[in-house]
């Protein structure tokens, strides 16, 4: 592959949409018009937008069908018209639409934009489209469909691999919508088109093209199985699609960090970088274009902030003036393109072009992956997207950066670990659990929350002992007495766990009303351990308002409270929930500190350097007011300041 290709080179970020044809949608391979796409791309390519993902509609590129008798299938044609005797007729392609695409790459390099190209489009906005010869057939685990799909895909590689255009091929879109498939299928199928693309072509990356991946054992397309197979792990973050994300508005701190948190997720435990492939409001029954506007701008700021490669908006043309399906099916399909159906440009548009001219003036080519300061472990027996998403938002509200692994992976290197949630008995293996507790003798700190877990050991590491366990019939009402004001925060918690302390080092965090210790916390060794036996990462995952609402439960600050140790650590710290902070080393020893408002509103927030660090830089946003080590930082609704920051030391040499 090539060398610093941008959607594998860790900082590059590109900005781009998904393409149809403005005048045809998901038929403008049959409906040819080429002037109507050249002007389409002019258009794209004046605003700034530097990457498209396309599709070559599969039974329009290999129309086959099947024609037999009574007793069988005899063979397979065009139609009527027997294949070729070429190269062509024997991957079943047709020439036609083959020439066509070659006019469109042509077009695109024209005006400077780069393709995605989705391989294996027999899935788009919500209808299956297959060759003749396939109706009724699991396309994805029928060997002879398996066959012709591979001849496709060897052939259009081959056509394709030495045009300029091609940035990446991607499977196809959101390919595990074409049919069930066992883990077992969807690994051996994308194994098998995966190495076909790569047969043919080795220098670009394969793209994944899927959602609603899980790393899950039991799941059928797995994330680590994608990360094995493909090189770019995609997400496509809508909310209204994705669970525990449609709850907010879409201008406000989960909605927003839907696309970031998702991305990571993948990321992290599929270990390959991962692209916002699709993401949109899916229109105006979501929010107006104003919102829209301020929604797309932060998401921008923060998927770049967080190394997710890029982000493509869906789609670039309305298509409500579209009879034929998927258009006539369903309203989210008509009204969410980058350009209204008169031509006119949403004000999404101006946003994505306005942070694509940032990027390009930017004084560094690529940021700097943000430091991590913690690990997220996920397990097997819970929710693990549900999980991953609250802790996500609870460590971005107070103020430090997670990364993301699956319990069954080589245990990463942390200073702090956290296990939310916990449920089953499945856990950890045994050998892992004790990994994990030896880092925690060593100096790390281990949070875990509790749903219905089981640990063993469990009484000597973490001090405490279960008297007894039992359902619970209502909420549980939790006092926290260390924390300021002392917050009470009342959450659902299926298990009560009657405990006290075991030792007279542990430290009674929390209450019930009735007394009963909830959250405690336990030197061990140079360490320490935190128990919560409420899951409120799971909690929140499923309430409403939950992150956003002045009157919402801030259990952030318990994640505040158990951070301290990395917080110490960090060069920047900030203290309004409602503001990200991400810091990136640069290779001149000096740090970019990147603020986001991932609020509706206008927020202040103090922004505290460590000693002996000042703010030298302001790539974008006022210059901070205060001392230059110790600032208030005025961000705009929806909005980031990047600064950068150096040492003393460094300013006086």
């Amino acid at each position: 592959m090539t060398d610093h290709h941008p959607l594998t080179t860790p900082g590059a970020f590109v900005v781009g949409c998904n393409y149809w044809a403005s005048h045809a949608g998901a038929a403008m391979w049959r409906d040819w018009q080429p002037d109507v796409v050249a002007r389409d791309l002019e258009r794209l390519a004046a605003a700034g937008l530097q990457v498209l993902r396309v599709f070559p509609l599969w039974p329009d590129f290999q129309p086959l069908t099947q024609l037999g008798t009574g007793f069988g299938p005899v063979e397979f044609r065009h139609g009527e018209d027997a294949l070729p005797d070429d190269e062509a007729g024997r991957a079943g392609v047709s020439a036609i639409a083959m020439e066509r695409f070659r006019i469109f790459a042509d077009l695109a390099g024209q005006h400077g934009l780069k393709l995605i190209v989705g391989l294996l489009t027999g899935w788009m906005s919500g209808r299956l489209f297959t060759p003749p010869a396939f109706a009724g057939r699991n396309v994805l685990t029928d060997p002879a469909v398996l066959l012709w799909q591979t001849r496709f895909v060897r052939y259009f590689v081959r056509h394709f691999r030495a045009h300029p255009a091609i940035l990446a091929w991607d499977l196809g879109n959101e390919c595990n919508c074409m049919g069930p498939a066992t883990r077992e299928q969807a690994w051996l199928w994308t194994s098998t088109i995966t190495n076909a693309i790569r047969v043919e072509d080795n220098s670009r990356p394969v793209v994944s093209g899927m959602h609603s991946l899980s790393p899950a054992p039991n799941a059928a397309w797995r994330v680590q199985d994608q990360g094995e197979l493909t090189d770019v792990l995609t997400t496509h973050p809508y909310p209204y699609f994705t669970p525990y994300c449609d709850q907010d508005p879409v201008n406000t701190l989960r909605t927003i960090l839907h696309s970031t948190a998702e991305s990571r997720f993948y990321a992290d435990i599929g270990q390959r970088p991962c692209l916002v492939e699709e993401i949109g409001t899916l229109g105006p029954m979501v929010a107006d274009e104003r919102t829209a506007a301020d929604f797309v701008r932060a998401a921008l700021f923060s998927t770049w902030a967080h190394d997710c490669h890029g982000l493509l908006w869906w789609c670039a043309f309305d298509f409500g003036h579209l009879a034929h399906a998927p258009y006539d099916w369903d309203a989210y399909e008509r009204e969410l393109g980058l350009f209204r159906a008169d031509g006119s440009p949403r004000p999404v548009l101006a946003e994505m072009s306005r942070f694509a001219q940032f990027l390009r003036e930017l004084p560094v080519q690529n940021l700097p992956p943000r430091q991590i300061d913690a690990v997220c472990i996920l397990s097997e027996g819970q929710d693990q997207w549900a999980v991953a998403y609250s802790a996500f938002v609870l460590a971005k509200q107070a103020g430090f950066d997670i990364e993301f692994q699956y319990a069954d992976q080589p245990l990463k290197d942390a200073r702090l670990y956290l296990l939310p949630a916990i449920s089953g008995g499945r856990i950890l293996y045994r050998r892992r659990w004790l990994e994990l507790l030896e880092r925690v003798q060593a100096g790390a700190t281990l949070y875990v929350s509790h749903e219905d877990g089981m640990l063993s050991p469990f009484i000597e590491p973490f001090g405490v002992e279960v008297l007894a366990r039992s359902r619970r019939n209502g909420p549980a009402t939790l006092t926290f007495e260390t924390l300021p004001d002392r917050p009470a925060f009342t959450t659902r918690a299926p298990i009560h766990l009657r405990m006290r302390p075991a030792r007279a080092d542990v430290e009674v965090l929390a209450r019930e009303e009735d007394g009963n210790p909830v959250f405690t916390r336990a030197p061990y060794g140079k360490g320490a351990l935190w128990f919560l036996s409420a899951p409120i990462e799971r909690e929140l995952a499923h309430t409403p308002g939950s992150f956003h609402l002045p009157d919402g439960p801030a259990m952030w600050q318990v994640y505040r409270q158990i951070a301290q140790p990395v917080l110490t650590a960090r060069i920047a710290t900030k203290d309004h929930p409602h503001a990200g902070l991400t810091e990136h080393p640069l290779p001149d020893g000096r740090r970019a500190l990147v603020l986001i408002n991932y609020s509706p509103r206008p927020i202040s927030t103090h922004l505290k350097l460590a000693e002996g660090w000042r703010i030298d830089a302001v790539w974008r946003g006022a210059p901070a007011a205060g001392h230059a080590d110790n600032a208030d930082i005025t961000l705009p609704a929806n909005d980031a300041c990047v600064l950068v920051a150096s040492s003393v030391c460094r300013q006086s040499d």
